[in-house]
């Protein structure tokens, strides 16, 4: 067999790709590159809320006992989230409708079907599926705040899968599916103000009272075991929401550059507002407070980010550092009813209240224009507040009516989180149950795992020695050949 070399390169001569390779191939006439960049790194930005984000600050907000656990429940549910997504929860969520709020199972793992345009936006649908996992495991992240501390690893390894299936996934269709019930009346969720802050601050605190409390001396002390880990972790929370609303757009366009802006306002606006209350009444500027009106205000303005002006973000920083702000500080030291559930994290002030507000401040701040560029629908879309300035019968009928529909939005969350985590919490616990022992609880995170977050000391022994560990019976060898002696 004789070999012969390629002829010499030509500048001249046009390439040609091969029949299996073309250029269209990779870059379809459908797809825009900008679009699929900017829908993949707002994705990646919105993962890294969850790891290392909540990662880190549960790790830190939590006595070191449970920082272990706390973090690692976080871990476990992005994981668990990512593989039930691509199995059936996408297809639940956005694919063929089965019902008015909920979609088909199919899986969402086949080539062809995945370098498809998605359903909106110039991209593929794996780019889609991804940027929707995302959102659907901070869900459950979310979920962890109010139950951390005491709720059984086993139990919340059923409780991840269970909950996306039954829960997460008709919310996400009813609201956000082209499909759903709600979508069609007109709900404006510019990007998870119902179906993940408001269903993760309703469920977590539904789960918390199935769960029942912390043992009694962490209820009435809990200090958190590194504030300066918990605000990196709060950091990456507030820098990821860049993507988490900016890229809800589902391009790089200009509505997206205003719903970046608005969020980092609306944030800012309201952890000053939460910071100056804890001032004024407790004389104490707190940092743990500080973070608390930060997640508030960017609660608050997610169902709303692109779709209002820069003012309304201000007026909605000012209302969400102070509203949850008096349910947390005030109210709930005065409810015999919320003292009774033990919700660790808060969530149900931080995620369900400010969730709330944000619904109904969407229904009175959305500007027509603003919903046009992102629904691309004219003159279906206005905020209460509009309708009325423009006065006529037509346009403030249009005002009342978002007004209602938000409301709807937000009555039928709370019903279907309150239902579907109680039958999930109650299926749980025929199997294993739903809170560790008390003996456990008092050792914490050696007992569920054993390890412990912070467990070298000195000349690299152990702390203590802990029954829990299986690592206490691993023989060391004495100091010799192939033995390393830790300076």
């Amino acid at each position: 067999m004789s070999f012969s070399p390629p002829p010499p390169f030509n500048i001249t001569t046009p390439f040609a790709f091969p029949p299996n390779l073309l250029p269209s191939d990779a870059s379809p006439r459908w797809m825009n590159k900008a679009d699929n960049a900017w829908q993949l790194m707002a994705a990646t930005l919105v993962g890294l809320q969850s790891v290392p984000g909540l990662i880190i600050l549960y790790g830190g907000a939590v006595k070191k006992k449970w920082a272990v656990n706390s973090a690692f429940m976080a871990l476990y549910a992005f994981a668990m989230v990512l593989v039930c997504w691509v199995c059936w929860g996408y297809q639940l969520s956005f694919g063929d409708q089965l019902i008015p709020i909920w979609g088909k199972v199919d899986v969402a793992l086949e080539q062809k079907y995945l370098l498809e345009q998605a359903f909106v936006g110039l991209f593929p649908n794996a780019t889609m599926v991804f940027f929707q996992f995302v959102f659907a495991a901070i869900t459950l992240i979310l979920i962890a705040g109010a139950v951390l501390g005491r709720m059984n690893f086993y139990a919340w390894m059923l409780f991840v899968p269970l909950w996306l299936t039954f829960s997460y996934t008709v919310g996400a269709f009813t609201i956000w599916s082209v499909n759903g019930w709600l979508t069609k009346m007109g709900i404006i969720d510019y990007s998870g103000g119902y179906v993940i802050h408001l269903s993760s601050g309703v469920a977590g605190f539904t789960a918390a009272y199935w769960v029942g409390p912390r043992l009694t001396k962490d209820r009435e002390r809990f200090p958190p075991n590194n504030i300066i880990l918990m605000l990196a972790g709060a950091g990456l929370l507030w820098m990821g929401w860049t993507g988490f609303n900016g890229g809800d757009p589902y391009a790089a366009s200009v509505d997206a550059s205003l719903a970046v802006l608005n969020t980092h306002v609306c944030a800012a606006t309201s952890l000053l507002t939460w910071l100056i209350l804890d001032v004024v009444f407790f004389k104490k500027a707190s940092v743990i407070g500080a973070v608390q009106g930060m997640i508030t205000g960017l609660v608050c303005i997610t169902p709303a980010a692109g779709v209002v002006q820069g003012y309304s973000a201000i007026l909605m920083g000012l209302l969400s550092g102070s509203i949850p702000w008096f349910t947390m500080m005030v109210l709930h030291k005065k409810s015999k009813l919320l003292q009774k559930v033990d919700d660790t994290m808060a969530v149900l002030h931080t995620h369900a209240i400010a969730g709330t507000l944000g619904g109904l401040l969407t229904g009175l701040f959305s500007e027509p224009h603003l919903c046009e560029l992102f629904y691309g629908v004219p003159g279906k879309y206005m905020g209460l507040f509009e309708g009325l300035h423009r006065g006529t019968s037509q346009s403030v009928s249009y005002g009342f009516r978002q007004m209602g529909v938000q409301i709807t939005g937000i009555l039928f969350v709370i019903v279907l989180n309150v239902v579907m985590t109680s039958l999930v919490c109650l299926f749980v616990q025929l199997i294993v149950p739903l809170r560790m022992s008390d003996e456990d609880m008092e050792v914490g995170d050696e007992a569920a795992h054993g390890e412990e977050a912070y467990a070298i000391w000195g000349q690299g022994e152990r702390l203590e020695n802990s029954r829990f560990s299986n690592y206490n019976d691993i023989e060391v060898p004495s100091k010799g050949a192939g033995s390393i002696e830790l300076a």
